[in-house]
């Protein structure tokens, strides 16, 4: 039996994901649902948005497409970013990122620029070979070109501006095609990055595309541990490994069966608290592997079996956890691990 356990609202996505069509003023909203929808559960958060109009998905790898597409059916584009390794799947959509690639395929693709990112998509150099050879698109549908910003979460940065003009500049060698910009954040940079097609990921899954201000996403998943045991300690004495919490008073210790194996990293020792019914239970002594230790005397209705909440209405969002954890939410929920049981609310 699981001692975690994962709501994930896919209503909330929904709402998420028309929130972001309100706001990109140009053409259609995909959804990234890429590392298992960060981590929430790609197929039922992709039928989800299937139902509600989405028809765009993309996805990092050929399993993840080929998985999505059974679940899906033949109706929704599906794209690939990792360019399918030079191989053909005529299901899916190959998001080309070299000319190797672009070699490799025919029929209809995108084609991926790289406008200052470094890492995937054709390069100036390439794409000048490419003016130069411009048979080596004979046979291809170009459905559309797009870019990756590589800073949007920060409004003002100058990377922002210089990466749409390279990728202004770039389309002039290329054949005249639909255009792909925005990713999450870069839906709030207003309307010189609008295109024919938005790419959020981060913001259907409610972590804030905008840091520093209010966050205008819902929040999606709550995130609890169950309490399997209560252990009364005299104080003096210490919890968990390496001893780091000493007893000061008579202590109830309540013992959670989630640690780090679950992505609840170490570092949260003396940063986290969990809820029992609107009640604050210090973490104390050290994340383990399957256990964390909460300070529980001051809590007289909590039992084993019973459960707290680390994420939630009544703790914290994705991006709260992250900041305890010194990451970003990304990184939080694509690191919750497969022993959680989920459990999703309907769109």
């Amino acid at each position: 039996m699981a001692h975690g356990l994962l709501t994930i609202d896919c209503g909330a996505v929904v709402r998420n994901w028309r929130r972001l069509c309100d706001m990109h003023r140009g053409g259609a909203v995909s959804a990234v649902v890429k590392a298992n929808a960060y981590g929430l559960g790609a197929v039922p958060i992709a039928t989800a948005l299937r139902d509600a109009g989405c028809r765009h998905f993309f996805v990092a790898t050929v399993e993840e497409g080929e998985a999505l597409r059974d679940a899906l059916g033949e109706g929704p584009m599906i794209a690939v970013l990792d360019g399918f390794r030079a191989r053909q799947h005529p299901r899916l959509t190959s998001v080309l990122n070299s000319l190797d690639e672009i070699r490799a395929h025919s029929g209809a693709v995108i084609l991926h620029v790289d406008s200052g990112m470094s890492r995937l998509g054709l390069p100036l150099s390439e794409l000048e070979a490419l003016a130069d050879e411009p048979t080596l698109l004979d046979g291809i549908e170009t459905l559309y070109v797009m870019t990756h910003l590589a800073a949007a979460e920060e409004a003002e940065h100058p990377l922002n501006a210089a990466q749409i003009e390279r990728f202004n500049e770039a389309c002039l060698r290329l054949p005249r095609a639909r255009r792909s910009i925005a990713n999450s954040s870069g839906i709030f940079l207003g309307p010189r990055f609008a295109s024919d097609l938005a790419r959020p990921g981060a913001a259907l899954y409610g972590i804030n595309p905008t840091p520093g201000q209010p966050n205008p996403m819902e929040p999606v998943l709550r995130l609890e541990g169950q309490v399997l045991q209560l252990r009364d300690i005299p104080p003096g004495q210490t919890v968990g490994y390496g001893g780091s919490w000493l007893a000061t008073r008579p202590s109830r210790i309540a013992t959670m069966g989630l640690g780090y194996a679950d992505g609840l990293p170490r570092r949260l020792e003396g940063r986290l608290t969990g809820d029992f019914r609107e009640q604050k239970l210090p973490l104390v002594g050290r994340v383990s592997m399957d256990l964390m230790t909460f300070d529980a005397t001051d809590t007289q209705r909590i039992r084993p079996g019973r459960w707290l909440e680390l994420i939630g209405p009544n703790t914290r969002d994705v991006d709260g956890m992250a900041e305890l954890c010194g990451t970003i939410g990304y990184e939080v929920l694509t690191a919750l691990g497969s022993r959680f049981r989920r459990e999703y609310i309907p769109a």
